[in-house]
């Protein structure tokens, strides 16, 4: 009974250690696209992976949110730079899964 508790209390430790710091983007990148072009390159790819982004706009940004069944939602933030665009990505992640891109990362870096 003792190790099937600590195993758990093991398990909900990693599963929250993704969430640990919900306002640090996980990753940011640097595009020459513009906030629009770069969104019209990524929905598409997102969707062709079967994820249900939802996009929205202001007058410098666009932000794009894909549902996570596991964890926080997924968020793909691009801004007006003065040579493109600037990219913010919050992916919160199983520990298991951080040794590979997921598709939502590999749609993100394929768009630059």
């Amino acid at each position: 009974m003792r190790a099937f508790l600590t195993l758990t209390l093991a398990i909900a430790s990693l599963l929250l250690a993704g969430c640990a710091t919900p306002n640090d983007p996980t990753m940011t990148l640097q595009t020459s696209k513009s906030p629009e072009e770069y969104t019209h390159c990524v929905v598409p790819k997102l969707q062709h992976d079967a994820l249900a982004p939802t996009v929205s706009q202001t007058q410098r940004s666009y932000r794009i949110v894909v549902p996570s069944k596991v964890a926080a939602d997924n968020v793909l933030e691009t801004y007006k730079a003065s040579n493109g665009g600037k990219v913010f990505l919050y992916e919160r992640k199983l520990l298991a899964s951080a040794f590979v891109p997921s598709t939502f990362e590999r749609a993100a870096q394929e768009c630059l």
